[in-house]
């Protein structure tokens, strides 16, 4: 499938990460305006929905790269995998999620095709004209949005940021699936895993939390989380955290929102502590509702806010658990 849009799904355990589904949907848009397809790669040992489920939606095409090797990531196998399918099918776009393993994977995968990538995109579209794809990312610290081009080499690469686009509606639509053999040059690597950690519950993945608890420096201190977690248990919710906490060490990496961090965008966010700087609004501005909470009466938070609360989180927050257990219970 020559010059068609290509989409390196990620599996996780067995399980596809979201945002290859938004990613797939997002290649059907850029190939109908270029007037090609949308394939779809992914790699697994073992996956609890079949591949087809990627035509509804928007792919033409999978290819199936199923082997043992990858029950465990390995980047340097991912890579060699991947360079090779590129080489093969010769695509002129290629996407995947910023994710952890997206993020090391693509770099290496650019490298070896001997092309350009652009990381951490929150925007794509063709240029009219051109055809060429337009990569649009934060810069200088989220204070401008770039746009990128990448005219003269080819595939113009692109990883992008989880919850960036929707997952499309699914659609009646059919394809093709094709294998792709590995051989033992690909699978040969110099890393060795020694074991397999995953994140307990309080550092599950917040971008696919509905509801979101995150605080920030007017938090003042580190059981300021304990408060935040109550109110997040009561909605079914996750916690998250602005920058500075995290280089406190109030709490982990994983929670951060923002340009450092993760971009989110459930249903409900609370923004408590947090006076809304540019990096962190960035990671969250696209939720459906954002509730704050901070003292400040001018903090940049309470321009991009559906509901604000101007006081003492430690005031406010214990009052809210209050209603919400009494409706709970009632």
């Amino acid at each position: 499938m020559k010059n068609a849009v290509l989409v390196y799904a990620e599996v996780r355990y067995g399980r596809v990460h979201p945002v290859s589904y938004e990613l797939t949907g997002k290649a059907r848009q850029l190939a109908d305006k270029l007037e090609t397809q949308v394939s779809t790669v992914i790699f697994y040992d073992e996956l609890n929905t079949p591949p087809e489920q990627f035509f509804a939606y928007g792919a033409d095409e999978v290819i199936i790269v199923k082997d043992d090797c990858f029950h465990h990531f390995n980047q340097e196998i991912h890579t060699n995998v991947l360079s090779a399918i590129i080489e093969k099918e010769e695509p002129q776009i290629v996407l995947t999620g910023a994710t952890s393993s997206g993020r090391t994977v693509l770099p290496a995968v650019a490298g070896k095709v001997n092309t350009g990538l652009t990381a951490d995109c929150t925007g794509l579209d063709i240029e009219e004209g051109t055809g060429l794809l337009l990569q649009t990312r934060p810069a200088i610290g989220g204070n401008i949005m770039a746009t990128i081009k990448t005219p003269n080499h080819r595939p113009q690469m692109s990883t992008v940021r989880p919850k960036t686009f929707e997952v499309p509606e699914k659609e009646e639509r059919t394809g093709i699936v094709k294998t792709f053999d590995l051989t033992d040059e690909m699978k040969a690597t110099r890393i060795e895993t020694l074991g397999f950690e995953p994140l307990d519950g309080a550092n599950e993945n917040i971008q696919e939390q509905e509801v979101i608890v995150a605080g920030g420096k007017g938090l003042k201190r580190k059981e300021g989380f304990e408060l935040l977690e109550r109110l997040a248990k009561l909605l079914n919710g996750g916690v998250g955290a602005s920058r500075p906490p995290i280089e406190a060490k109030w709490i982990d990496y994983p929670h951060q929102v923002g340009l450092s961090g993760k971009v989110v965008s459930p249903r409900l966010y609370f923004a408590i502590g947090i006076s809304g700087a540019v990096q962190h609004i960035a990671g969250m501005e696209t939720s459906d509702i954002i509730v704050a909470i901070n003292k400040d009466g001018d903090a940049p938070i309470f321009q991009l806010a559906d509901y604000a609360f101007c006081g003492d989180l430690y005031n406010i927050v214990p009052m809210m658990i209050e209603a919400f257990e009494k409706g709970i219970k009632g």
